[in-house]
């Protein structure tokens, strides 16, 4: 009887330990879930139909989800539209970076600095169907929610432009109207080329040649400022 007893505890003892079951679902998994698909389906639906078509009925269609759940998760219509383009926007998530990085290195910024940040923008720029739909829609419609963006957008850029024109100060060389100037013709060609295809003074950024052409200017325009600074700046230390 003993050896038995024995025995059945060795059994027990080389069993496998039960491990917890691991959870692949929950309230907040499935919470996530939803709200990424229904921030996704913003972006087919303003592909789809462009912004006069971001309805919650379309949202709703297009997602395959209660059209209660965006209330529920985003307050509303405009909530979730705000996250989309939080997510999409350049100047508020790439850039956000960048300015970290720049923060935490304390260098000062420099012309290459500022140049591949102008750079990054317009080849992102280039390339987001999406966010290009959405400055078209800035740019044509009067919208509270839109001109709240802009200018969370601004003051992003905002923190970037004081880092930048730092190296500027004691000069007359006015940078933030060279880089006004520079993004505004990266939103100008693009939307020109990417809409109907246009060219705009003959050159055509769909193509390599003139996208290049374009680059090489953006950084000439840069360089420029920085090294017209420098010199002001030197000769007004000799004086």
């Amino acid at each position: 009887m003993a050896r038995k007893k024995n025995k059945a505890a060795e059994a027990s003892e080389i069993l496998p330990e039960k491990k917890p079951r691991k959870i692949v679902a929950g309230p907040i998994r499935d919470k996530e879930r939803t709200k990424r698909r229904l921030i996704a389906t913003v972006g087919k639906v303003l592909q789809k139909y462009t912004y006069a078509g971001l309805t919650i009925t379309n949202i709703a269609k297009e997602s395959g989800l209660n059209p209660k759940l965006i209330y529920l998760y985003f307050g509303n219509l405009d909530g979730l539209i705000e996250e989309y383009i939080l997510e999409k926007d350049f100047w508020a998530g790439k850039l956000r970076t960048q300015i970290t990085e720049f923060a935490e290195n304390p260098k000062p910024v420099s012309a290459q600095d500022t140049n591949d940040l102008f750079q990054l923008q317009f080849d992102s720029f280039l390339k987001d169907k999406s966010m290009q739909r959405i400055i078209h829609w800035e740019m044509g419609v009067k919208n509270k929610l839109l001109r709240k963006i802009a200018e969370d957008r601004e003051e992003v850029g905002k923190s970037a432009l004081d880092l930048i024109s730092a190296q500027f100060e004691d000069t007359d060389v006015d940078i933030q109207a060279t880089l006004a100037i520079v993004l505004g013709g990266i939103y100008y060609l693009t939307l020109h080329a990417k809409n109907n295809g246009s060219t705009v003074s003959g050159i055509d950024i769909n193509e390599d040649e003139g996208r290049e052409r374009i680059e090489r200017t953006i950084e000439r325009l840069i360089f420029r400022d920085f090294e017209d600074a420098k010199k002001k700046k030197t000769s007004k230390g000799k004086k």
